[in-house]
């Protein structure tokens, strides 16, 4: 985009507000109208790896949580998702994890187990011989990281959505 006077941006109930009245705190640049591909969400999502963990943040420049770091890669493409991690229990549709692709959603309990509710979300950057998702972690690396699903996500997880089949 050529000026500030070109950009839009998506508060954190999706309202196009016009860039010089935008509350910067949950915002989300929003990319042109325009076809994208599941690897575009993919590789949007990896220019954050790194970006701090902050609870209840969707501003790169603060930090992400979970729900905070999907919003805002969702939005870059205009893409409506929730804010909060437990609202994506009644979104998309369920996909297995042998179907799973690249920008579908992952769903996982917080970090007790036993309490199934959802607490923790992620996208899903690969499924071809590991399952790998793109996420804002709030364990002991504290950024957006890719992780595998290994042992204690599979733990908790819970299941799989795809958003993008409307789109």
């Amino acid at each position: 985009m050529d000026s500030a006077d070109s950009l839009h941006f998506v508060d954190s109930i999706n309202h196009i507000k016009d860039g010089t009245e935008v509350n910067k705190k949950d915002t989300v640049p929003v990319a042109p109208p325009a076809t994208f591909k599941r690897d575009d969400i993919v590789n949007f999502a990896k220019t954050l790896l790194g970006t701090t963990y902050k609870y209840a943040c969707s501003n790169p420049s603060e930090g992400f949580d979970c729900s905070g770091f999907v919003f805002y890669v969702f939005g870059h493409f205009n893409i409506k998702v929730p804010r909060s991690s437990g609202e994506f229990l009644n979104e998309g549709h369920e996909v297995s994890i042998a179907s799973a692709q690249p920008g579908d959603i992952i769903l996982f309990t917080g970090t007790d187990s036993t309490d199934r509710s959802i607490g923790h979300i992620g996208i899903i950057t690969q499924n071809n011989d590991t399952l790998k998702f793109i996420h804002a972690s709030s364990g002991k690396v504290y950024s957006v990281v890719v992780s595998s699903f290994d042992h204690y996500y599979q733990s908790r997880f819970i299941k799989i959505v795809d958003i993008l089949d409307t789109y």
